[in-house]
């Protein structure tokens, strides 16, 4: 089995063009996930014996296609699993296919000299714990006894710990899976103490939040804020929405309405962040119909708009507040 990780090198936001070139990949194997904002796994298992060609030659073939069809480059990986798929993506220059051979030993090289950060799963506790046992690399993780990773991290996390570092992946891509969230952050310059730039940021986030939505065809349920400050602290809030939706505006006034009640006084930020969460699909989410004009002309407006920069790019059509 070989499972392709693809990148597409996207311009910023232009998410709207991901639908068209998982198309492009569903040519060789139906066997595909989306990975928004701008990748995807696809698993090549049978597209090998059917086209007659190794995974290499596929990809090459899947890159030339993305480019003279769609105008767009992309980065490979590839391995005999999701995993080690996305580990070689990583390792991929722009334009370029990096593979990892299904082979025990080839799995073991690639692996032995990473830091143990790279494997998926680990996290900056998880990372700290290890390391501070001079388990700091994916090769001396795969070495130590079972039984004293599971003391460090717990029995079922050093488990799968433990398997990842020995290359076992048992991970696999599951076609048309839906996204569960999409998240985007606002980093200031400087350390901002102006609500309003704070609004405007939070207006930014929402409005790319809601356009990447409607381009994947996805409604949220949740929507989480995260506040950091320049103590590298940080304050996360998190509200159900009253009707799952992908519409800017309403994401905009949630979002305004949680930032509020933080009652911040002089805060000193220094990014904030915006996350959509249990996300399903659009086809089957149900809108409230009201006899406000304006909410109307509105949602009209924002598919005018999402055409727009579907044709034109990511900026074509931007809110005037956010042109400075």
């Amino acid at each position: 089995m070989t499972i392709l990780c693809v990148r597409f090198q996207l311009p910023e936001l232009y998410e709207a063009a991901l639908p068209g070139l998982l198309g492009l990949l569903e040519e060789f194997t139906p066997v595909v996930e989306a990975l928004p904002p701008d990748a995807a796994l696809a698993d090549l298992g049978g597209a090998e014996r059917y086209f007659g060609r190794d995974a290499v030659e596929l990809a090459r073939l899947i890159r030339v296609r993305a480019i003279a069809h769609h105008g767009v480059d992309c980065v490979i990986g590839a391995g005999p699993g999701p995993m080690l798929a996305r580990m070689a993506l990583g390792e991929a220059a722009p334009g370029q296919i990096r593979v990892v051979p299904d082979d025990p030993d080839a799995v073991t090289e690639f692996l032995a000299d990473r830091p143990v950060r790279a494997l998926p799963g680990v996290g900056g506790a998880t990372a700290r714990t290890l390391c501070e046992y001079g388990l700091d690399t994916i090769g001396r993780l795969a070495a130590a006894p079972l039984s004293t990773v599971q003391r460090l991290v717990g029995a079922r996390a050093g488990r799968e710990l433990h398997e990842k570092a020995h290359g076992i992946d048992r991970g696999r891509v599951v076609p048309n899976a839906v996204t569960r969230s999409l998240a985007t952050e606002r980093t200031f310059q400087r350390d901002e103490l102006d609500p309003d730039r704070h609004r405007r940021a939070l207006l930014s986030a929402a409005e790319e939040l809601g356009a990447r939505l409607r381009a994947v065809e996805r409604v949220c349920g949740r929507l989480t804020l995260t506040v950091r400050y320049a103590d590298r602290s940080a304050t996360t809030r998190t509200r159900t929405l009253a009707e799952p939706t992908a519409h800017s505006a309403a994401l905009t006034a949630e979002a305004y309405r949680m930032y509020e009640a933080l009652g911040l006084q002089r805060a000193r930020v220094r990014a904030i962040a915006l996350r959509t969460e249990d996300l399903s699909s659009a086809e089957h989410a149900a809108h409230q119909l009201t006899f406000d004009p304006v909410d109307e002309k509105v949602r009209r407006v924002e598919e005018v708009a999402d055409r727009a920069r579907a044709k034109f790019g990511p900026r074509a059509v931007i809110r005037g507040s956010l042109a400075a």
